[in-house]
C-alpha cells in the first residue's frame, strides 16, 4: 500500500488498483471503481483533491446515487406529455381537449425546442433563465402563459419526487400581462351589429350580449333547452353543454366547470324574437340546434365570424370580437345592479374575480351614463 499526501493507494491481489482518502467529513471514501494502472488512480485522487480545494466536493457514493437518478430521470418532455395526460379540474375531472391542446400548444411552440432534451434532474434555474430570455418579450401576454405552465410543470416534478426543488424562480415572470382594454358595445352598436348581420344570425348577437353566452354555448343550444312561459312573459334559457372546435374537428363537451352548468332568464323584450327565430331556422324536433349550419350540425365560427366582422365595421367598432359581447352583457348586466354572486351565476364563472372586474367596468362607466 502507498500513502500519498492526497490519499492511499493500495494494489489488490488482481493486481488492480484502489484509490482512497480521508474527505472533509473525517471519513474514509474509495473509489467507485478500481484502476488498472496507478497513474489512473493518482489522477482520481487529483481530481477529489481539487473538488475539495473548490468547494465543490460531495461524497463519491453520492455522486454515483446521483448520477443514477440523473439516467433514470425522463426528459422535460416526457414528464411533460405525461403532466398533461394526468391533468384534472379543480373537481377532479379530466381537462377538456380544448384545453390539452392548448398546453400542448403551448409546450410545441415555446417549451419543448429548448427544454424538451433536458433531464428534469438536470434542469438548472441557469437553463431556465437563458430559456427566458429567448422568449419574444414582444409577446408578454405568451411569455407569461409559458412560464407558468413552466412553473406548474416543474411543481408536479417536485410533488412526484422526481426533483427535490423546483428551479424555476423568475421575479416576475409568471405576473398576468394587462389584457387589452376593453370597451363595452353601446346599445346603439349593438342593435347595428344585429341589424346587420343575416336574420337567421341575429338571435346570435343578443344572446352573445343581453345573456352573456359563450359562442360555444350558442351553436349547441337546441329547441328542448329553451323554455318559455305560455304567456310568453318570461323565458329560460338551459346551458349544460358546449362546442368545442379543434383542428378540423367538432366536439361536443360539458361546460368547463360546474358553474357552467346553468339556466339564464332572457329580458322579456327579447323573447318574441327568440320565439320566431325557433319558427323559421331552428332545425326539427326536440333536439333541433337553434342555429344549424347550412347542411346540417353544428355551424362553424368561420362563417358567423365573416357577417360579424362587416356588421361591427358599420356600427363603427372594428375592435369588437364576438367574445367581447359576452363582456357587454355582463357590464349591462353590473350597471342594472347586479351582484357579484348574480354575475357568477349568469355568466359561468367557477370565481368571483372576473365578475368583480364587470361591477368595476360598470362603476367606472357611470359619469359617462349620467351624460348620456
Amino acid at each position: 500500500m502507498t500513502r500519498r499526501s492526497t490519499g492511499h493507494i493500495r494494489k489488490l491481489p488482481s493486481g488492480r488498483f484502489q484509490a482512497s482518502y480521508i474527505g472533509p467529513d473525517q471519513t474514509r471514501h474509495a473509489a467507485p471503481r478500481t484502476f488498472s494502472a496507478r497513474m489512473d488512480a493518482e489522477g482520481w485522487l487529483r481530481d477529489e483533491r481539487r473538488m475539495i480545494e473548490n468547494s465543490e466536493w460531495k461524497a463519491p457514493f453520492e455522486r454515483v446515487r446521483a448520477q443514477r437518478r440523473r439516467d433514470v430521470s425522463p426528459t422535460f418532455a416526457e414528464f411533460a406529455e405525461q403532466w398533461v395526460s394526468t391533468r384534472r379540474t379543480a373537481q377532479g375531472r379530466p381537462i377538456r381537449d380544448s384545453t390539452a391542446a392548448g398546453y400542448r400548444s403551448v409546450l410545441a411552440h415555446h417549451l419543448l425546442p429548448i427544454l424538451g432534451d433536458v433531464r428534469l434532474t438536470d434542469m438548472t434555474a441557469q437553463h431556465v433563465r437563458d430559456w427566458y430570455a429567448g422568449l419574444d418579450q414582444r409577446k408578454p401576454r405568451m411569455a407569461s402563459k409559458a412560464y407558468g405552465q413552466l412553473r406548474a410543470i416543474m411543481n408536479s416534478a417536485v410533488d412526484d419526487e422526481l426533483i427535490s426543488a423546483s428551479p424555476v424562480h423568475i421575479r416576475g415572470a409568471g405576473a398576468t400581462a394587462h389584457r387589452r382594454k376593453l370597451e363595452p358595445a353601446t346599445l346603439n352598436e349593438l342593435q347595428v351589429i344585429a341589424q346587420s348581420m343575416p336574420v337567421r344570425f341575429q338571435l346570435m348577437i343578443w344572446l352573445a350580449s343581453w345573456c352573456a353566452l359563450r359562442y360555444g354555448e350558442i351553436v349547441e343550444l337546441r329547441r328542448s333547452d329553451i323554455r318559455v312561459s305560455p304567456d310568453a312573459a318570461s323565458a329560460l334559457i338551459r346551458v349544460r353543454r358546449g362546442v368545442v372546435f379543434l383542428k378540423g374537428a367538432k366536439q361536443v363537451t360539458a361546460p368547463k366547470s360546474d358553474a357552467g352548468v346553468r339556466d339564464v332568464a332572457m329580458p322579456p323584450h327579447l323573447i318574441p324574437t327568440l320565439v320566431d327565430h325557433v319558427q323559421r331556422h331552428a332545425a326539427r324536433g326536440a333536439d333541433g340546434l337553434l342555429f344549424p349550419a347550412d347542411g346540417g350540425g353544428h355551424l362553424w365560427s368561420s362563417v358567423m365570424q365573416k357577417h360579424f366582422r362587416l356588421a361591427r365595421e358599420r356600427a363603427g367598432r372594428p375592435d369588437l370580437r364576438f367574445h367581447d359581447l359576452r363582456h357587454t352583457g355582463a357590464v349591462l348586466a353590473a350597471q342594472q345592479g347586479a351582484t357579484i354572486a348574480d354575475l357568477q351565476a349568469r355568466l359561468g364563472h367557477s370565481t368571483a374575480a372576473a365578475a368583480l372586474l364587470y361591477q368595476h367596468t360598470a362603476a367606472g362607466r357611470d359619469q359617462l351614463i349620467a351624460q348620456r
